[in-house]
């Protein structure tokens, strides 16, 4: 079985993976680390890149790309892992990706920012939590 911690480009990130080698860790599972660029990002990084180089991004270099903003992410871990990078819809994908891998659990970010205090979890998230047949652990960040 595998753990996937699906992380964003935020210094959060770190945390999520954090959490995700502990518990991949305790269960001598595989941790996957997922990144996702959305289709509207690819298609602003193609073209940043036309503009620039007068040439376009193919697929793989985009998917290489998201996949060193989950090495980003990874940069304080110590154990084994795999990052991956992905074009698409980030809920969608990252829940389609752990039932491929029979994920044990899925790790994401949150944030805490109602005026109670209370989680409130934003779209992506959301969806996640709640279409995902893996339990679904969210590392909250304080945003007061």
């Amino acid at each position: 079985m595998v753990v996937v911690a699906a992380v964003d480009r935020s210094d959060h990130a770190k945390q999520v993976v954090k959490q995700g080698e502990t518990l991949a860790k305790q269960f001598d599972d595989e941790l996957h680390i997922l990144h996702i660029i959305s289709r509207s990002e690819f298609r602003n990084l193609q073209r940043e890149n036309i503009d620039r180089n007068d040439e376009a991004i193919d697929m793989e270099s985009i998917r290489e790309f998201a996949a060193k903003q989950a090495e980003k992410a990874a940069e304080d871990i110590e154990g084994p892992y795999e990052t991956v990078g992905r074009v698409g819809d980030a809920s969608s994908d990252v829940v389609s990706y752990a039932k491929k891998h029979a994920a044990r659990y899925i790790v994401i970010g949150g944030r805490k920012r109602s005026p109670a205090g209370k989680a409130v979890f934003g779209s992506t998230a959301q969806s996640i939590l709640l279409n995902s047949e893996s339990p679904v652990i969210s590392i909250i960040k304080d945003e007061s």
